[in-house]
């Protein structure tokens, strides 16, 4: 089994459960050493004054903030450390939110958090199925390795998962990082978009992650091997050019045929209560006016399912109106 990487106590209202924390992800890079070329000796980093080149202890590095080019305001080690906060023996939950309202690009790493003893797999459970039923995830602060933690806890599977995030300040603005944003007067025709929509849902599938791999990292290790045993390497193919946006809508054609042929209309609408006709979006759009939980792990089809249930009254179903 894994090591824990902290241990504590979760805590939500007056409910307590210790718990520990592991790394729920590994990097699966090859690892390579420096060698200095034509020798199997290793290559070392040193620290080194800029200005002289002489080697410079670990002891004698300070940390600077620079005000000005070449001028800094100096920060002693001890000075950071006594401002580190301490390691936190807690995760205690302020309060819970809905899973899908918390933006994908706020999370950074994820571990599972596990029960410390038998004893305490029952409020443990009780967390995990309360947090399931409801879609919701748990928002706390705690601190691990002299850092403090923005977290979400969330039930997935049979684990409770905790998510450390970024802090609101770290995320940049597109606008301000991204060139060639399309602007507001930026016009796509309809048909364009109808065809657009049309591709997206005849290529909808359901989420497999075991089905695709790091192709990249499958062939740097066949280049390892491949040089250990002296035989040929083959060198990737090369990549896709973009597409031209006088050829776009034939591009969307194309696209669809090679997807499986001609579709139907996408305004079309089959069923009595026109789910049927809507995409993914829209019924995903459904779902959140209606408060479905777990709709951000739905596929289309488990939309589609759980809005007609939820829009039916006793004795009969209520038609709803297609979004346009």
């Amino acid at each position: 089994m894994a090591r824990a990487m902290w241990s504590g106590t979760l805590s939500f209202g007056l409910v307590t459960v210790p718990v520990a924390l592991y790394s729920a992800t590994e990097d699966h890079s090859v690892r390579f050493r420096q060698l200095q070329r034509g020798t199997s000796d290793r290559v070392r980093n040193q620290r080194v004054n800029e200005r002289t080149g002489e080697e410079v202890e670990y002891s004698d590095v300070v940390k600077g903030y620079e005000l000005t080019e070449g001028e800094y305001v100096v920060i002693e080690p001890h000075e950071l450390d006594e401002l580190a906060p301490g390691r936190s023996r807690t995760i205690e939950i302020i309060g819970f939110v809905e899973l899908g309202e918390v933006e994908p690009i706020l999370f950074d790493k994820t571990y599972y958090l596990g029960p410390k003893g038998k004893e305490y797999t029952k409020v443990y459970a009780l967390l995990r199925e309360a947090l399931g039923r409801t879609g919701k995830a748990g928002i706390a602060k705690f601190s691990m390795r002299g850092r403090e933690y923005l977290t979400a806890v969330h039930a997935e599977g049979d684990t409770l998962t905790l998510h450390t995030m970024h802090f609101a300040d770290e995320i940049r603005d597109p606008h301000q990082e991204v060139d060639n944003l399309p602007e507001a007067d930026v016009t796509v025709q309809e048909r364009e978009l109808r065809a657009a929509e049309q591709l997206v849902e005849m290529l909808a599938m359901d989420w497999d992650p075991q089905a695709y791999r790091d192709e990249y990292e499958d062939r740097v290790r066949e280049l390892v091997e491949a040089k250990v045993e002296g035989k040929e390497i083959v060198r990737p193919e090369s990549t896709v050019a973009a597409t031209n946006v006088v050829d776009l809508m034939d591009a969307l054609n194309r696209s669809m045929a090679a997807a499986g042929g001609k579709a139907k209309p996408a305004e079309a609408e089959t069923g009595e209560d026109g789910l049927d006709g809507l995409t993914k979006a829209q019924l995903y759009e459904k779902a959140s006016e209606l408060k479905i939980p777990h709709r951000s792990t739905m596929t289309r089809d488990e939309l589609r399912q759980a809005v007609r249930q939820a829009t039916a009254p006793a004795g009969g179903k209520r038609r709803l109106k297609a979004v346009s």
